[in-house]
């Protein structure tokens, strides 16, 4: 049976990915596969995100990934100046 998001859940996702959170990382984080979430990104890209009914995703599931979201950020900003600032 093949999974169906709402649309909420499909804008978060794409979010993080915009927040600088990689497509592989997020799609572990929210449980769905890379290349759905691709998708997801380059239909927002080109305007045509639809709403498609049908798996539901709690408040507290997408509070989750936020924040999961935002530690990974806090995390990398960490190394890079426990690098010195400098990318290697």
């Amino acid at each position: 049976m093949k999974a169906r998001y709402t649309l909420e859940f499909k804008q978060e996702a794409v979010r993080l990915v915009h927040g600088g959170e990689k497509i592989s990382a997020a799609s572990r984080t929210l449980g769905v596969s890379g290349q759905s979430l691709d998708n997801w990104v380059k239909a927002e890209a080109a305007g045509r995100h639809r709403d498609v009914r049908g798996k539901t995703v709690g408040a507290e599931q997408m509070e989750i990934a936020r924040l999961k979201a935002e530690l990974s950020r806090v995390r990398m900003e960490r190394n890079i100046l426990k690098s010195g600032g400098i990318l290697r």
